[in-house]
């Protein structure tokens, strides 16, 4: 097992080429984690439930088990050196039971902190970050409570779980109000839940922040546009003040800091129109939003995590070219496969998944350029991505 460091969450020092990285998660993440581990030298394991999952076309082994499976998580930590995971839905107990047996320089403090909708903005507010305002509501009358001090429109969301808007309901007037009332007399219940008062925002962005446990460095911010709830483009870098710029900045180095965080953190932000940032959401993670980076930048996003997680140090990321990333969903694949030959400047990633399915996310296209609204328009008018008009 590789050295430990006393003073850091977990983190190794110096994780060496040979060495076997655990991923907990099979997805598109896993993946492109384990295709730059790979470039590095180390040997990579998946613990997934779906044989010959995403990351496992490019992994050394797959144990096939649940995500909370104990047993399954066991046999990939005593096959491996250090553990990590693409998806914050992991069983944080489970990784705890096993790290007598495998270094998790992650941890698992920033799991349960990201898991959890109210440790997570209480975790933010603490370090002097502002979030959008919130109530803590674990029945009807303390979200009718909430709503009275909140006012509409208002965000109801599930304490945990959820993503892409599953387990969120935008609460507007009394109506949607009584529809959530409806449901739980129907027996679905009250689950614990945050309310979140709406924000005035200019428009949606995001920032990512790699750290080794010690030093921690952050890639530009960037402009994020959603389409039902989904992450549709986003364009690098986002077109905001220098000002703005060193706000976000400093609020992911002071959040990195706080968490003694190795390996990649995304945080989700808004823009206010009278130019404030405001934390909306945290993935402890690679994110969507940092696609990007594997083409425009010195070093990309999940490169930035594997040297994290390894506790190598890291280089502060330079960005080489402005660049606009389009997510490819399930209705997507055909048309976009369609005109692959027809575009030598897209750079096309498929994430080898088996079933296509209806705004799955099933791949991107990356576009470096210097002129990042008429590439915007240019990938619009191709007529591939009509159903989101």
């Amino acid at each position: 097992m590789p050295s430990l460091s006393e003073e850091t969450n977990g983190a190794v020092k110096m994780l060496q080429p040979g060495a076997t990285i655990g991923i907990v998660g099979g997805g598109q993440l896993g993946r492109m984690m384990a295709i730059v581990a790979k470039y590095r030298g180390f040997r990579i394991g998946v613990l997934d439930p779906t044989p010959d999952c995403p990351t496992a076309q490019v992994a050394d082994f797959q144990v096939v088990g649940e995500y909370d499976d104990k047993t399954a998580i066991h046999d990939l930590a005593e096959k491996s050196d250090v553990l990590t995971y693409e998806f914050e839905n992991v069983d944080a107990d489970a990784i705890d039971e096993v790290r007598h047996l495998v270094a998790a320089p992650q941890g698992t403090d920033l799991l349960r902190v990201t898991q959890d909708r109210i440790n997570e903005k209480t975790f933010i507010n603490r370090h002097g970050i502002e979030t959008a305002p919130w109530r803590e509501v674990n029945d009807f009358d303390e979200l009718e409570a909430a709503i009275d001090e909140l006012h509409y429109p208002c965000v109801l969301k599930t304490r945990s779980g959820g993503y892409d808007g599953h387990g969120q309901h935008v609460l507007r007037n009394d109506t949607d109000l009584e529809k959530i009332r409806a449901r739980g007399d129907r027996g679905g219940g009250f689950p614990p839940s945050i309310l979140e008062g709406f924000v005035d925002f200019a428009f949606e962005a995001s920032i990512l922040v790699s750290g080794n446990g010690e030093d921690y460095v952050t890639f530009p911010m960037v402009r994020n546009d959603h389409r039902n709830n989904i992450l549709h483009i986003t364009v690098a870098p986002a077109e905001v003040s220098d000002e703005l710029h060193r706000q976000a900045q400093d609020l992911a180095l002071r959040l990195a800091k706080g968490f003694e965080l190795a390996g990649t953190l995304a945080i989700e932000l808004f823009i206010t129109k009278d130019g404030r940032v405001v934390v909306n959401e945290l993935a402890p993670r690679p994110h969507n939003s940092g696609h990007y980076t594997i083409e425009a930048c010195s070093i990309d996003q999940f490169d930035a995590h594997i040297r994290g997680i390894a506790g190598w140090p890291l280089p502060e990321p330079k960005l080489l070219s402005p660049a606009v990333m389009v997510n490819v969903l399930g209705q997507h694949v055909a048309p976009s496969r369609a005109l692959i030959g027809s575009h030598p400047e897209w750079n096309v990633h498929d994430y080898g998944k088996a079933q296509v399915r209806h705004n799955r996310k099933m791949g991107h296209i990356t576009v470096l350029t210097d002129d990042t609204a008429q590439t915007v328009a240019d990938l619009e008018a191709t007529g591939v991505w009509d159903d989101l008009k």
